[in-house]
């Protein structure tokens, strides 16, 4: 399994950036992405960056990862506030698996 890092640009390169994580430093391959800024925050995948990603989006990532590595070290304690924007709402379907309005609907 694959897992995505968000990772903060610290150096942009032609081609690559010099990323942080945790106080960990990668090389990152930015073809995919062109050049980013320093702040800059990218969803990377095998030292690849493959998204940009808003500042928000990259807190959650990260907060989610942090529930999942302690999940996994046997913690037993409430994870809601690292899913915050999952907490106390109704799962929603993607736009691609809403039913269209012209659709029928079958009743079962």
């Amino acid at each position: 399994m694959c897992i995505g890092l968000p990772m903060q640009v610290v150096e942009s390169y032609e081609g690559s950036a010099l990323c942080a994580v945790n106080g960990e430093l990668r090389q990152i391959d930015t073809m995919l992405v062109g050049n980013q800024p320093p702040g800059t925050w990218l969803l990377t995948f095998v030292d690849t960056a493959r998204e940009v990603l808003a500042p928000e989006n990259a807190k959650e990532i990260c907060m989610a990862l942090d529930a999942l590595q302690q999940a996994m070290q046997g913690a037993e304690h409430d994870f809601d506030h690292l899913f915050a924007d999952l907490a106390d709402r109704e799962p929603q379907l993607p736009d691609f698996l809403r039913p269209s309005p012209d659709e029928p609907t079958t009743g079962t």
